[in-house]
């Protein structure tokens, strides 16, 4: 697929998640023949088996193996931060796109341990978007040209996306999408995000609170929600996973932020993220509450708020584990070991 990032309306988008493709049935029936005949208990992998078989419907491969992981990190900056809703400044967002380059980061080494790739997208971090509380993040050609860039980020070609963002005062845009998405009260989605004091997080749920305010009618619709109280990280995601799903390329969901952009896609049709796995339940509390509301269970609970895809890329170490279990592990027959009477 190739999509020019130049203008895609959302009646465009809303016809690309009305073509998306579903999961590949004869796929995942060879991959259950063939786990009946390793050597193991039936079903003694447990959650891998799942996993398993969750790679072959997305990917159409009946013998799925993870050959090319990338792990994309989209950045930005926004305006909102200048209400003093996170504990370090906008500068932080540049800083660590440079500590990204320089390998110095803690996606860097997750990525080097589990043979990942890492690419780092730049949405214009030097110009912050409007703060959300007094006006719209992005127009809609902006906003669509944004979820189409996003799209083409795997145009390289991957096997698994694994999804993470970096961007001060992104947990404050999340909390206002996901309560424009489901609604509840602002203070239900705001948490500490990267440490903010008590007094910074009740300047965080009354910007949230304002945010949402200007929704109106809007609220009904998640590309609007998306438009007018996220960001340029979030739509990029929600396009990468709309992109991911048309090419059959599975996608790992990390935190906070990234599943804000699961939900847009979400609440247009539930099924949009059949394809994708979520790698982590994150400490920002209302994460929790966001995996609920989309009926959602994720794969590790280790206590991280980090961002910058970390968690998704774990997941990816067990996915890509489980793949390669199921692929080279040997059969009763070929191993010659005696199976169950």
């Amino acid at each position: 697929m190739s999509m020019s990032p130049s203008a895609l309306p959302f009646d465009d988008i809303r016809n690309l998640v009305a073509e998306m493709p579903g999961p590949d049935e004869a796929a995942v029936a060879t991959v259950r023949a063939r786990d009946s005949e390793l050597t193991k208990p039936a079903g003694s992998l447990g959650q891998l088996e799942s996993i398993v078989e969750w790679l072959a419907a997305w990917s159409g491969k009946p013998v799925p193996k993870i050959t090319r992981p990338l792990v994309a990190i989209f950045a930005t900056n926004h305006g909102v931060a200048d209400k003093g809703v996170s504990a370090y400044p906008q500068s932080v967002t540049r800083q660590m796109l440079e500590n990204f380059a320089a390998g110095g980061a803690a996606i860097n080494q997750i990525c080097a341990a589990y043979d990942l790739g890492l690419k780092i997208f730049d949405l214009a971090i030097d110009m912050p978007t409007p703060s959300i509380t007094d006006e719209d993040a992005l127009d809609e050609p902006n906003c669509a040209a944004t979820m189409a860039y996003g799209m083409e980020a795997i145009a390289g070609g991957t096997d698994l996306l694994c999804l993470g963002e970096m961007g001060i005062a992104n947990t404050t845009v999340a909390a206002a999408v996901f309560n424009g998405l489901f609604g509840g009260t602002a203070a239900d989605w705001v948490g500490p995000g990267t440490g903010v004091d008590a007094a910074g997080l009740e300047r965080k749920r009354v910007a949230v609170e304002m945010a949402v305010s200007r929704l109106g009618a809007a609220a009904k619709d998640p590309l609007e929600v998306l438009r007018k109280v996220g960001g340029r990280e979030i739509a990029a995601m929600a396009g990468a996973i709309l992109a991911a799903r048309l090419q059959r390329t599975p996608v790992i969901v990390d935190g906070f932020v990234s599943t804000a952009a699961a939900a847009v896609l979400y609440k247009m049709d539930p099924s949009t993220l059949d394809h994708c796995l979520f790698g982590h339940v994150s400490a920002e509390p209302a994460h929790r509450r966001a995996l609920a509301a989309m009926g959602k269970t994720a794969l590790l609970d280790l206590g991280m708020r980090l961002g910058e895809g970390t968690g998704a890329a774990l997941a990816a170490g067990i996915v890509k584990a489980a793949a390669q279990v199921h692929a080279d592990m040997a059969t009763f027959a070929s191993a010659g070991v005696s199976q169950k009477d």
